[in-house]
């Protein structure tokens, strides 16, 4: 794995903690980007060192979300099982799967592939199997409108 692919890695996961900690606690954008900079990106907190992130990427994902949330959220609707909704989906997942999506829709630097096989990896800091595959499952559905 390059550097480049590690930073990346490291800011998805990172991206979801953010969304996360923003859906839980009401943070404002602007706070909570200049609080993962400052002190989770790359950074040591209570002896866990956390990968050094990409940090314009970790922005761009974080601050598209924000921008795009209803465009992201309906998407993923779309794809859940008949009477399901995105407020029954578990939190992580439900950032797991806001941020897939973004990339799908506004990364097409990001081949598909590469997309839904980091968030399966960020899904298995979470989960285990069944909601891995999961994840893999709605990403490649979305996927599938989105790039065609």
């Amino acid at each position: 794995m390059t550097q480049r692919s590690k930073s990346r890695s490291a800011a998805r996961l990172a991206a979801v903690q953010a969304l996360y900690q923003q859906e839980m606690e009401g943070t404002p954008l602007a706070r909570l980007l200049k609080e993962f900079h400052d002190y989770r990106l790359g950074a040591t907190v209570e002896d866990v060192e956390f990968a050094e992130a990409e940090v314009d990427f970790f922005d761009d994902v974080v601050s598209g979300i924000n921008k795009r949330r209803a465009e992201i959220d309906a998407l993923i609707e779309g794809k859940l099982a008949k009477g399901w909704s995105l407020d029954r989906l578990d939190r992580p997942q439900k950032q797991i799967l806001r941020a897939g999506t973004y990339e799908l829709l506004a990364r097409a630097d990001v081949p598909v592939a590469a997309i839904i096989g980091e968030y399966i990896d960020v899904a298995d800091a979470f989960y285990d199997k069944r909601e891995k595959g999961f994840v893999n499952g709605m990403l490649d559905a979305i996927a599938k409108d989105v790039r065609g």
